[in-house]
């Protein structure tokens, strides 16, 4: 049987153009490859096993799951660029955007119980009492979104019973970012807004004015935006302010906020992103 198989390799025609000769291993003749075709031996892996290295994107990606997830007040006076800053913040770290207002009028729209309740004291031209809004807040905050991605607290507190209603809560930020403007730049910027009433497009008379002359004819002045209105509701807001400092005091981080949008989000920015980085080499840690 042997001499046959050995008659039979010597039997298989070669490719054209090459030479090649039989090799002895034991009793049996194997054609030896050509030297040029001879290619690396692969190196497999038992099925089911990985490799113990893991690639760093991964590893983070963990961490940054287990690690707490971040949670953000802001507040700023009008026109001190804080719902621009809100939607940057909300885009670049996907947080819950949650504004106290934007909550009400959803509440009352959708006819809950806080709904109700809230629209009766509004209808009869009075303040929405701080029990109502906080229950609003503490049920969004418990929603899946901002428990597992975030939340940012936009305009709230903005007094110290609402602070203290959320201490006793537990809820507390890991940072207040107080967006800072000088005053003389908010009156500026309040007294020359307009509004396109026909696209409800925002202008400026200064830092963004209308494109042709037509738009300019027909462009109004909100009742509040003027000097004396405005002023009177900064004085409002730094009372309110003045409030939260014992409660956030060790972590309130003012931003300078009559810079560019771009710099001042920067600022913004690095500060989130510190604390990310704290909070997840602190679960790398444990």
């Amino acid at each position: 049987m042997a001499s046959s198989m050995a008659a039979a390799a010597t039997a298989l025609p070669l490719p054209s153009g090459t030479t090649q000769r039989p090799s002895a291993q034991g009793r049996l003749l194997f054609t030896a490859a050509p030297a040029r075709s001879r290619c690396r031996s692969l190196r497999l892996r038992p099925a089911g096993r990985r490799s113990a290295r893991s690639s760093p994107r991964a590893t983070k990606a963990v961490v940054a799951a287990l690690a707490d997830p971040l949670k953000v007040m802001i507040s700023g006076a009008p026109a001190s660029g804080k719902g621009t800053q809100c939607e940057l913040i909300k885009t670049k770290y996907q947080l819950a955007h949650i504004s106290a207002g934007d909550l009400l009028r959803a509440e009352i729209a959708a006819g809950s119980e806080n709904g109700k309740r809230a629209k009766e004291f509004m209808e009869k031209g009075q303040l929405v009492p701080d029990e109502i809004v906080v229950n609003m807040v503490k049920e969004r905050l418990r929603q899946p979104d901002a428990q597992e991605n975030g939340w940012l607290l936009d305009g709230y507190p903005r007094s110290y019973s609402q602070a203290m209603a959320l201490e006793t809560l537990e809820i507390r930020p890991d940072t207040f970012i107080l967006l800072d403007v000088p005053d003389e730049l908010l009156v500026e910027r309040v007294v020359g807004r307009r509004l396109d009433p026909v696209t409800g497009k925002i202008y400026h008379l200064k830092y963004s004015p209308p494109e042709n002359e037509e738009i300019a004819s027909r462009l109004t002045q909100r009742f509040d935006d003027t000097e004396e209105k405005v002023k009177l509701r900064l004085e409002t807001y730094y009372q309110n302010i003045e409030s939260l400092l014992s409660t956030y005091e060790n972590i309130i981080v003012k931003v300078q906020g009559d810079a560019t949008v771009d710099a001042v989000f920067a600022k913004i920015d690095e500060l989130l992103g510190s604390i990310l980085e704290k909070k997840n080499e602190m679960v790398s840690s444990t």
